[in-house]
């Protein structure tokens, strides 16, 4: 998400450099090409003038610190007002209240709340130890009463059936008792997918909520479908008293509209992105982090925060005592850390979180990919198992049979040892004393010029 956005305005910061003193001269052409980046970004238009009219009353007339250009003195000031516009901090769920909470889950169709009830109860599971019960009050279509009870089963919480001959009303009451029987932490509740101007629909949802009396109340939207989102969510919020947002499919979405406009239009926070399909792609909203992002200063505490929530600690543990040991870091190894970068939503799912990646050359962007992990895990695996503890013995005959395996060619198999040397580098230099501090002040400098392999 902001891919666009964030490179945009990389371009147009960049051209304030070498001045002394921000004026209404060399400001005036900033300010309309950030307004011009924002609107094709596809943020609201009222939201767009306010957030440049802030701007521009605090920059005008701004002296510059000792150090710093103009354009990081902008950028400082951009930064506040993003972080504003989309809330200041992150609002986290309200679950301060006798168990159960209650939260009840409202979107349009296909803007993936089913899912998303999954990931939010995998989140609470796993983040904050709560027990978890869901159930779906869509009685419309007993496919999406199937869909919940299966995720339900993968991520390991429970699970009150419900039918289609029930109405939503006595689903969540019932379900309610059950949670609290069960002594059951959180219950969380699906409803069908609706449109506001539908007024059955909306009336059967003010019915719902009038009886269980929700802590939490969200809606689920589409981060695609960009400022209208927002409006979508306003509508809504004139119905149903939401409490706040969360924006599915933030992946896919490479202008984030919806992000920058909704607080504003809705006057309700987001609380959590949906970041990938798997059941774990969900991460709370947190305006100053995301800001960072757009202007692409990388946002180093949720990547960290990730890696502490998906990395396997034992194989991390083992890998390090085994490098510790002087032990050679071999490809079975270099397989493990892929799969661990998977886990914590592959290559550009960490690279958007790095500083500095808006300015890296397109063909280098172009290669940071998923694909080519597959890639390089299916060479691996084409290789015997000695080969891969000893990559040395990897000669010519024995590269024409690990690409014919793999599907690839000679030249791939090549980048991948080219790749694992660099790795091996790298590993030695995290065996020795304040070796990572090392490491990670050298990262930048990893990156290939021109876009050659990168060094994962």
């Amino acid at each position: 998400m902001f891919a666009n956005l964030s490179e945009r305005l990389a371009r147009v910061l960049k051209n304030l450099s070498g001045t002394g003193r921000l004026t209404e001269d060399n400001i005036k052409d900033t300010l309309r090409d950030i307004r011009m980046a924002l609107l094709e970004a596809d943020v609201a238009l009222p939201v767009v003038k306010e957030f440049i009219q802030h701007i521009q009353t605090k920059a005008i007339g701004v002296q510059v610190m000792e150090s710093l250009t103009p354009g990081q003195a902008l950028i400082k000031l951009v930064h506040h007002e993003l972080v504003v516009l989309m809330g200041e901090f992150s609002n986290q769920l309200a679950l301060q209240t006798q168990p159960p909470a209650i939260i009840l889950m409202a979107g349009l169709q296909g803007s993936g709340k089913t899912t998303t009830v999954a990931k939010l109860a995998n989140w609470l599971k796993k983040t904050h130890k709560k027990s978890v019960m869901v159930t779906s009050t869509d009685v419309y279509r007993p496919a999406a009463i199937q869909q919940l009870e299966t995720l339900a089963k993968q991520i390991g919480v429970d699970f009150f059936p419900s039918t289609t001959a029930q109405t939503p009303v006595n689903i969540a009451e019932a379900a309610l008792k059950a949670a609290k029987s069960h002594l059951i932490d959180v219950l969380i509740i699906d409803t069908a997918g609706r449109l506001h101007i539908d007024h059955e629909m909306m009336t059967e949802i003010k019915a719902l909520h009038t009886a269980i009396s929700p802590i939490e109340t969200l809606f689920v939207v589409d981060s695609m479908t960009g400022q209208d989102a927002a409006n979508t969510a306003q509508a809504f919020n004139t119905i149903l008293p939401l409490t706040g947002v969360i924006l599915t499919k933030t992946d896919g979405d490479a202008r984030g509209g919806a992000a920058l406009s909704i607080r504003q239009i809705t006057g309700k926070p987001i609380k959590f992105l949906g970041v990938g399909e798997k059941l774990d792609a969900l991460e709370p909203f947190y305006p100053d982090r995301v800001a960072s992002r757009i202007l692409g200063m990388g946002d180093i505490l949720s990547l960290v925060e990730e890696a502490e929530r998906t990395l396997d600690k034992d194989k991390a543990e083992k890998l390090a005592k085994k490098i510790k040991k002087g032990k050679s870091f071999d490809l079975e190894d270099f397989r493990d850390q892929l799969r661990q970068i998977s886990k914590m939503g592959g290559v550009m799912g960490i690279m958007s979180k790095l500083p500095g990646m808006s300015q890296l050359p397109q063909a280098a962007k172009d290669k940071m990919n998923d694909g080519m992990l597959v890639e390089i895990e299916a060479i691996i695996n084409s290789m015997t198992r000695k080969e891969r503890r000893f990559p040395a013995l990897i000669t010519g005959s024995r590269k024409r049979r690990i690409a014919m395996g793999s599907g690839t060619d000679i030249p791939a198999v090549n980048r991948l040892l080219k790749q694992f040397t660099l790795m091996q580098k790298m590993m030695k230099k995290v065996s020795q004393k304040g070796g990572l501090l090392k490491l990670m002040r050298g990262f930048p400098g990893q990156f290939p010029r021109g876009g050659g392999p990168i060094p994962f």
